[in-house]
């Protein structure tokens, strides 16, 4: 079924929503209607649904190769020194040649030490390998922090930006306030967004092109590719939201023309479970540090370096407009409590506000309280989600999906980093008008003059 909405009646709704909440400190907002019917929108989004929605349930495990890493490194077990902090790794180097007097940067391949999940203070030191010899000792941050280098990548928690590309000043659908490379250098390390067809070209666009297109997938994943190209110790995930259930074929071209990758991380079995990633320095040695997830429609068979993302890491309730975000497995449906022990998984912490109008629900960001959803306590807080997830599946979240991460000016890293047993000590963020302090209603209430009819497919 198809509904055709005037797109400055979602903008007035959106303005109303917004509004309000100021105001009445609720994020739901009803209003008389006989029956209401569901639609992505603005700056949230349901659940898809229909038949062409699925998910992938695998039976057996597949094996790839048997190294372990792509890449054909071997004997990584070896510990690799490099004097140059700031040079590219290679495996060729090693701490005999260098001077007694050198700052040394030491990066290790598999250690025979696996460090315990993170989610207690003990698991997130960092492993200390026995030696009878002086060892140099690691001073080159990885992801930030020298102790991430040894731990694996499962085994790390990151802050990942709601809809990275979607910035937009003054567009309700907006959900980040600073682009790409700004959030990479503030220390997002997974990016998600949607996209959808254009003239059968991948864009990233929030449920309509008509209301947000923020370009070609090819030119964001240049972007990343460049900040990926000058940053040779951080390993970066991409989450792709496909939203017109494309085929992952379609994303080959601007992966590969971007430079993106030749960077891509290619796991040696399908589906990886908890304990099988490598290590942040594994994926460095190799230089295959660019996990790159699909929610729907990923084919590892014909595509293995885009991995479907929900038989490997599961998530939280999908745009959520309860405060108390509970810590509740929703994606994919039907997995076992046992399944989800063995995958990562996502904690979904963009509030949104549900308004129905005409029969016709929206989400959009709930942006009135942001200072209060990123902080590191309180309720509703981002550190009071990731506490009670730790709490419940006995590790925190591997990720942390927030709508303007630089609201709280790093309280949503120093979440990250305290479930990470580091200390978050670092500026953020980059500057923005308006959202960089607080938010404002009236950034949001948009004027439409132009009277644009979108189509919009309902559950």
């Amino acid at each position: 079924m198809l509904h055709f909405l005037s797109l400055p009646l979602l903008l007035i709704a959106e303005a109303y929503a917004q509004s309000n909440a100021v105001y009445s400190g609720s994020n739901t907002l009803p209003t008389t209607a006989s029956s209401s019917t569901s639609i992505p929108n603005l700056g949230g989004d349901l659940v898809p649904t229909g038949t062409g929605v699925s998910y992938q349930s695998l039976t057996s495990t597949k094996t790839l190769y048997s190294n372990g890493l792509s890449g054909g490194i071997e004997n990584l077990a070896t510990t690799i020194a490099v004097a140059n902090a700031s040079a590219i790794l290679s495996p060729g180097l090693s701490s005999s040649s260098q001077s007694p007097s050198t700052s040394f940067t030491l990066l290790q391949g598999p250690d025979p030490i696996t460090p315990a999940v993170n989610g207690t203070a003990t698991a997130n030191s960092t492993a200390t390998r026995t030696s009878t010899s002086d060892q140099p000792t690691n001073t080159q941050p990885c992801n930030n922090y020298p102790e991430l280098c040894t731990r694996k990548y499962s085994n790390i928690t990151e802050v990942a930006a709601h809809n990275s590309p979607f910035v937009a000043p003054n567009n309700a659908a907006a959900n980040q306030a600073l682009g790409v490379i700004h959030q990479l250098n503030d220390g997002i390390r997974m990016l998600q967004g949607q996209t959808h067809l254009v003239n059968d070209i991948v864009h990233y666009c929030h449920t309509s092109c008509d209301l947000l297109n923020a370009g070609t997938a090819e030119s964001y994943y240049t972007d990343i590719a460049r900040w990926v190209r000058g940053h040779p110790y951080d390993v970066v995930t991409l989450l792709i939201g496909n939203g017109d259930l494309t085929n992952v074929e379609k994303f080959i071209a601007p992966l590969q023309s971007s430079g993106l990758a030749r960077y891509a991380y290619i796991p040696p079995k399908i589906p990886m479970a908890i304990d099988d990633w490598p290590t942040l320095s594994e994926m460095i040695l190799t230089q295959k540090r660019v996990v790159i997830f699909m929610d729907y429609n990923a084919d590892q068979t014909s595509v293995p370096y885009v991995l479907d993302q929900f038989s490997q890491m599961w998530e939280t309730p999908f745009s959520p407009t309860d405060r108390t975000f509970p810590c509740t497995q929703e994606r994919p449906p039907g997995l076992s409590r046992e399944d989800a022990e063995q995958r990562m998984y996502m904690a979904n912490h963009n509030l949104n506000t549900e308004l129905t109008l005409g029969g016709i629900t929206i989400l959009v960001p709930t942006v009135s309280l942001l200072n209060q959803t990123n902080n590191v306590t309180g309720f509703g807080s981002l550190g009071a989600m990731a506490q009670d997830c730790n709490e419940l599946w006995s590790r925190p979240p591997n990720f942390l999906l927030v709508d303007y991460y630089n609201v709280g000016s790093g309280s949503v890293f120093e979440v990250a980093a305290e479930h990470n047993n580091v200390t978050y000590d670092r500026s953020c963020c980059g500057m923005v008008p308006s959202l960089a302090s607080k938010p404002s209603r009236n950034n949001f209430i948009l004027i439409a003059v132009v009277v644009i009819t979108i189509s919009l497919v309902s559950a």
